[in-house]
């Protein structure tokens, strides 16, 4: 029974992870694509973060500025530290702290800090493996020709968000990856008729919800796509749903007790401690006349709001109108146009690059809204929307794409829906992005003759597009010229 336990755990790590003959010229280049984007990274930064600091948190969010995307995996395999949010990212750290004992060494035997090298490497492997896992998607359970795949798996890279998030130390990369493994494991087991079992879903939702709680949605969204009502059997459901996720609440709950809110205590009471010693400086001043003339002759100075304030403010504007005050509620927005965010950015500058504020951070500079210069931008976002939803009507009886789908739908019940971060949802565009190409594999293999060779076409013209458009603005933008 031990050695059979084995035995399919070695096969579905050679499934999985094992790659091909057929797909190792694939690999290859995805390897040295991926490898130059990320030395992009590497170059901008790395005079800076090569250095030695007692604040690393202060160095890389000081720093780092690439449109909005977080710098915190510097910071956690730099010096360890739950530095994530712990609520949506539970698991993270702790996938990090291997890599953080590789980065100290690498330290100690260097003299300098190694981490972009590190997060670099961890996120060509992880976009490699994103490639090969989109490309057996699309040739394996769709039944695309290879040269098909290769070219919606070409078209996939070349959008603006995803080539960027495969280069920047943000953990969308990684969830990316993870998510496109999470389709595969479903179309397997759907086309081999083969149930999810409850360890197989427990160990898909440690590792998917680990790097973002919202993905553990998803991994069960697949569960239930691919175990029909087998899924809502009592057992499955406590076992292998309701357990695993109140053991994880649990334990995102005890981190932040343990880590963070000793840290927050200690901030809170620096902060009184600073505010006691404004409070006794005022009073001391009105105690002595000469101090009290100092301080009035200074307080036109203080009339007006502070840059600090202001920018505070402008931020608070760009969030919009929440639904409501609370810890998770906070975050969400009913103020900011659907319409508007749906054209410009979530199927705009995820897939283009506005030239306009690029690479811009919307808490810093950059408006919400952009719009594009040409009327080309828009007719390309036109013939990619209008492939994915044709694709979407010619595929509406596989399984497949309807879990893919399911994996849209929940992102966009939460980002559209919700409001959660659709002042910037183009940054979370690796969470579902990945059901365009989906979609157009089955408007490929859907038709024949002359109408496939025109979709080809198509694909093949707007991926040449996307990498010549979005890879030299990223160059710019990168490299500052």
């Amino acid at each position: 029974m031990n050695n059979s336990i084995v035995m399919k755990i070695k096969s579905l790590i050679r499934t999985l992870f094992g790659i091909r003959p057929e797909e190792r010229w694939l690999a290859a280049i995805a390897t040295v694509v991926f490898s130059l984007l990320n030395a992009l990274t590497i170059h901008k930064y790395f005079n800076a973060f090569t250095q030695l600091s007692d604040n690393y948190r202060k160095l890389f969010v000081s720093t780092f500025h690439i449109s909005g995307f977080d710098p915190l995996t510097y910071q956690t395999i730099s010096d360890w530290d739950t530095a994530y949010n712990v609520y949506r990212h539970p698991l993270l750290a702790f996938f990090m702290y291997p890599p953080y004992l590789v980065n100290q060494l690498l330290v100690k035997l260097t003299g300098v800090n190694c981490v972009q090298f590190v997060v670099a490497a961890l996120l060509v492997i992880s976009s490699v493996y994103a490639v090969l896992f989109l490309y057996r998607i699309l040739h394996e359970l769709i039944g695309t020709t290879r040269t098909e795949a290769v070219g919606l798996v070409v078209l996939f890279f070349g959008f603006a968000y995803i080539m960027l998030s495969t280069m920047v130390p943000d953990h969308f990369g990684l969830s990316m990856s993870v998510l496109l493994m999470t389709i595969y494991l479903c179309g397997l087991r759907q086309k081999s008729q083969q149930p999810f079992t409850i360890p197989q879903t427990i160990l898909l939702f440690i590792l998917t919800a680990g790097i973002s709680l919202n993905n553990g949605i998803k991994t069960f969204l697949g569960g239930w796509m691919t175990n029909g009502r087998r899924f809502f059997h009592w057992r499955y459901l406590l076992l292998a749903v309701i357990l695993p996720s109140a053991l994880l609440w649990g334990f995102a709950r005890w981190e932040y007790r343990h880590y963070v809110w000793p840290k927050e205590m200690a901030r809170k009471e620096a902060k009184n401690k600073a505010k006691t010693k404004r409070q006794e400086a005022a009073k001391t001043a009105t105690l002595n006349p000469s101090t009290e003339k100092q301080g009035k002759d200074k307080e036109p100075e203080k009339k007006g709001k502070s840059a600090a304030e202001r920018r505070k403010e402008a931020m608070k504007k760009k969030m919009g109108t929440p639904i409501m005050e609370g810890e998770f509620m906070r975050w969400t927005d009913i103020s900011t146009s659907r319409s508007q965010s749906v054209v410009e950015n979530l199927f705009g500058e995820s897939i283009q690059f506005h030239r306009d504020h690029l690479l811009g951070d919307v808490l810093r500079s950059r408006p919400v809204i952009v719009t594009y210069r040409s009327v080309m931008n828009y007719l390309v976002e036109f013939l990619l929307v209008g492939m994915f939803l044709i694709g979407i009507i010619l595929g509406r009886r596989s399984r497949l794409l309807w879990t893919t789908l399911s994996f849209f739908a929940a992102d966009m019940i939460l980002h559209v829906g919700l409001g959660f971060g659709i002042n910037e949802i183009y940054i979370m565009s690796p969470h579902y992005l990945y059901a365009m190409p989906v979609a157009m594999g089955f408007l490929l293999v859907k038709t024949k003759g002359t109408k496939r060779m025109i979709v080809q076409t198509a694909i093949a013209s707007l991926a040449s597009f996307l990498w010549v458009y979005n890879g030299r603005l990223l160059v710019l933008g990168i490299l500052g010229v």
